[in-house]
């Protein structure tokens, strides 16, 4: 078993839907009713780590906004495209930068700069897959302008 897979059987992870590996390691016992009347857990935090190889796929938590915290490996590369907008957007996460903030309706993208990068991302309002878009399902008509497809 090589160190990557070691990291995902001790931190007990599984693959997700975007791409990469994820663990939901907390929801909130508090429920909040969003604007549009759908409740929510106040919040939910997943591990997520992403190797060499993996990307997270351009993706939308239309519901709730998203924290990425840097753990630890590799920096990391979160794209970011809202609707409407003509370029990407790219913030580096690393020990020096840790955190960044992916507003809810914003589409995202991320990307290690090298072997492995680990992260947890907060959602609030919480996740719910009910909240969430992959923009491949989308119909390409509906695609935002100058989205790097690379990202797919």
């Amino acid at each position: 078993m090589n160190s990557f897979d070691a990291l995902v059987s001790r931190l007990g992870l599984q693959l997700h839907p975007e791409g990469g590996w994820y663990r939901e390691v907390q929801r909130s016992s508090i429920q909040v009713t969003r604007p549009d009347g759908e409740q929510r857990s106040a919040i939910t935090t997943v591990l997520f780590l992403l190797n060499a190889d993996d990307v997270s796929r351009w993706h939308c938590v239309h519901g709730g906004d998203e924290i990425w915290t840097f753990l630890g490996g590799a920096p990391l590369s979160l794209f970011q495209h809202p609707d409407g907008a003509k370029a990407t957007d790219e913030d580096v996460l690393s020990a020096d930068q840790p955190v960044g903030c992916v507003p809810a309706g914003v589409w995202m993208a991320a990307r290690s700069q090298g072997e492995h990068s680990l992260v947890s991302c907060c959602v609030g309002p919480g996740f719910s897959f009910d909240d969430f878009e992959m923009l491949r399902d989308r119909v390409r008509s509906r695609w935002p302008m100058g989205i790097d497809e690379a990202l797919l």
